[in-house]
């Protein structure tokens, strides 16, 4: 079925939804090694749905313009076991500034 005539958010709607439970196809996009490889996976499933949807319009439009984003981002905190921790960055240095990591402890959430 092609979809050409339908707005691109409701396209990106079926994309997505196309995406949740299909295991192999989540798992090629969690080893794409960029943002890049991730729009062709993607513009592959769109493409196999009728969905007609370009780069551009995966690249300009939630979520998969978040996605792509955050694609090979590291976070800036990591939440778990009651602790806030920082991960550092390539240079080894914190991502967090001295002054924020002491307001944290003023208030009592690092530790």
């Amino acid at each position: 079925m092609e979809y050409t005539n339908s707005p691109v958010k409701e396209r990106l709607k079926l994309l997505v939804e196309s995406l949740d439970g299909a295991e192999k196809i989540n798992e090629t996009l969690s080893h794409c090694k960029d943002a890049e490889e991730m729009l062709d996976v993607l513009l592959d499933v769109s493409s196999q749905l009728g969905l007609s949807l370009t780069r551009d319009d995966l690249r300009q439009n939630p979520p998969i313009r978040d996605w792509i984003w955050w694609k090979n981002k590291e976070a800036l905190v990591n939440l778990g076991d009651e602790n806030l921790r920082y991960q550092g960055d390539s240079s080894g240095k914190t991502r967090w500034d001295s002054w924020t990591i002491s307001l944290f402890k003023f208030l009592r959430i690092w530790r």
